[in-house]
């Protein structure tokens, strides 16, 4: 239903409160990982673990696309009546995360080596992470594959399953990372290969959660799954979502590059500290993945009632969000960095640097919300423009405060740029607007 009066607070939270809790289950994924091998008593690990899994999500969200243009476009179909390009579209991305993944395989060596030219790390580091790398590399089909496979999923607001599949892929893959690593004490190795299987599991489970789907004939009609009109608005979408996922990752990667110039105990502090980030981002994706969904269908339908609505609702639930997160972790900071450390020399680097994890929920909740809002209505090339106005901006904030306050500079950017990123597509959010009335007039004339 797209009318406003259906977009209620029950049916936000309905959508949304099953996706933060699945999502909570990938931080605390990053939180297991980080942990257990900081049982080692040594910073290299972590850090090898942190540069690794930092290389490969920068390679698998250049298709994070496939989540998000997924779960805009089928719930523009949905939100419009069209069940069967609902069908399509799950063989659609299915397809494109399995040659996509089957594509990095195959270019592993370039592109591990361009990861480690652009990281500075110490050779006990980077010998640690490319034992890492060379075996979760081999779980890139299943994983692209899931982007799209999980944006279906919430496009038709069926947060449910995506958290009975992230509560199996997750709680899988901890379980290994305990066995592999503290039980049978293969160490960087063993995290990557609990990550590989849970990966694969994962996949098949998502598949298995779409069953009506390939009970029916629709995802076999080729000729609607090739329609030009429709690859090319995919195309468009994607590409636009693409090129923005690479100039975000390129912020988030010359983070954790840069911190690794300040030597191995700041890369591993910084690295427990983007934990309290990954927390922070998932719980807000919660309501920013419910915006997608509603807004899409919304902008769909041509309702711009309905559109605005949903926009309003998610925000009030982001900013209830933002103040349990901000203050969870100003009194539990401290302990949590404990907690995924037993290095001392790491801990007091982390506790210098633990105010900008409390006020990285704060600055960044606008900056979430807008990103699903624009997706929902497939507005891509604002976001991709405005990412490259919010780029400059980091590039300028690094190069100004990073000479003059170290890390601390570094922290100051990495904020500054989610702060340029809400502002700018707060900006064009009238135009999203009207471009829902628009469609609406179009389709009443």
């Amino acid at each position: 239903m797209t009318d406003a009066a259906a977009i209620t607070h029950s049916r936000v939270l309905k959508t949304a409160v099953p996706i933060v809790i699945s999502n909570a289950t990938i931080p605390l994924l990053g939180l297991v990982d980080t942990g257990v091998v900081g049982q080692l008593g040594a910073a290299a690990p972590i850090g090898a673990v942190g540069i690794g899994a930092t290389i490969l999500t920068a390679l698998y969200w250049l298709f994070g696309f496939l989540r998000m243009g997924t779960t805009g476009l089928t719930s523009q179909a949905h939100g419009a009546g069209n069940t069967a390009e609902v069908s399509v579209m799950l063989t659609r991305v299915v397809m494109i995360g399995f040659v996509a993944g089957l594509g990095i395989i195959a270019l592993q060596v370039p592109l591990f080596w361009l990861g480690f030219q652009l990281s500075p790390a110490s050779a006990e580091v980077e010998t640690m992470a490319r034992e890492y790398l060379a075996i979760r590399v081999y779980s890139a089909p299943a994983m692209i594959a899931l982007y799209g496979v999980t944006g279906w999923l919430i496009a038709l607001e069926r947060t449910r399953a995506v958290l009975i599949l992230q509560l199996w892929m997750n709680g899988l893959n901890i379980l290994f990372d305990l066995w592999f690593v503290l039980g049978l004490g293969w160490g960087v190795s063993g995290v990557a290969f609990a990550t590989f299987l849970a990966e694969w599991s994962g996949l098949f489970l998502g598949i298995w959660l779409c069953r009506e789907v390939w009970r029916g004939r629709d995802w076999l009609d080729w000729d609607q799954v090739f329609d030009r009109v429709r690859l090319r608005q995919l195309g468009i979408v994607n590409s636009d979502i693409m090129m923005r996922s690479l100039m975000l990752q390129g912020i988030f990667m010359s983070f954790l590059f840069l911190g690794a110039r300040l030597g191995d105990v700041t890369l591993a502090a910084n690295q427990v500290l983007m934990q309290f980030l990954s927390l922070s981002a998932y719980a807000l994706d919660g309501f920013a993945f419910a915006a997608e969904a509603l807004v899409g269908q919304a902008f769909g339908a041509g309702n711009r009632a309905a559109l605005r609505r949903a926009a309003v609702l998610s925000s009030i639930w982001s900013v209830a969000i933002v103040v349990v997160m901000t203050l969870g972790f100003a009194l539990g900071g401290r302990a949590l960095i404990d907690l995924l450390t037993t290095a001392e020399g790491v801990r007091a680097e982390a506790y210098q640097y633990l105010p900008y994890a409390v006020l990285a929920p704060v600055l960044g909740v606008w900056s979430f919300l807008l990103d699903g809002i624009f997706i929902g209505a497939t507005r891509t090339r604002d976001m991709r423009n405005m990412m490259v106005v919010s780029t400059g901006i980091y590039i300028a904030a690094v190069l100004v405060l990073m000479p003059a306050f170290g890390n601390h500079g570094l922290w100051m950017a990495i904020l500054i740029s989610f702060v340029a990123r809400a502002i700018t597509l707060a900006w064009r959010y009238p135009n999203l607007e009207r471009a829902a009335e628009n469609q609406q007039q179009s389709a009443t004339g």
